[in-house]
């Protein structure tokens, strides 16, 4: 009887940890459509930490997975484009920041729909897909900018498929 006890506390031990890891460490995530290619394609497993933005809010070119701001059951997974304060500006096909031309390697085609955003909002963040033209992301009212209690963590490691293993860049 002591040894059956002694598993179940093991069992018990073993879940309240995974709980506590995927709850405030890290979890694991699929990717669900094509709004990030050629960055993330539909299918890849990736890692996000959640770690990171307890510390610190996002930076320049973090790629995140949030809380779709108009159903939250649903996540979303983009690159942060603009912070708190900034002035967002897409036209001609280029994206400006405060005025000035972001250079994106990471995008497949120019942009074609012009936008314009004075200011991003307090605690917000602008994101957009580096697949921009098939990407519902901050330019959207449904989306818009992405509140900081709605940002799950930064995507960090693809682990599927194995021939892209890596750091996410």
């Amino acid at each position: 009887m002591n040894e059956v006890l002694s598993w179940i506390e093991v069992i018990v031990v073993a879940f309240v940890i995974a709980f506590l890891i995927r709850g405030f460490i890290f979890e694991p995530i699929t990717v669900n459509g094509d709004s990030m290619i050629p960055t993330l394609h539909n299918g890849d497993d990736l890692i996000v930490f959640k770690l990171p933005y307890r510390f610190s809010p996002p930076k320049y070119g973090d790629i995140i997975v949030f809380k779709y701001p108009s159903d939250p059951r649903y996540h979303y997974i983009k690159r942060v484009i603009g912070l708190p304060g900034d002035s967002i500006e897409i036209k001609d096909g280029e994206v400006y920041v405060n005025g000035k031309k972001l250079i994106e390697p990471y995008i497949n085609e120019k942009t074609l729909m012009d936008f314009k955003l004075d200011k991003v909002p307090d605690d917000t963040v602008f994101v957009l897909g580096d697949n921009r033209n098939w990407s519902r992301d901050s330019r959207y009212p449904d989306v818009g900018p992405v509140p900081f209690k709605n940002i799950i963590g930064k995507a960090t490691i693809r682990i599927w498929p194995l021939n892209k293993f890596g750091l996410l860049r």
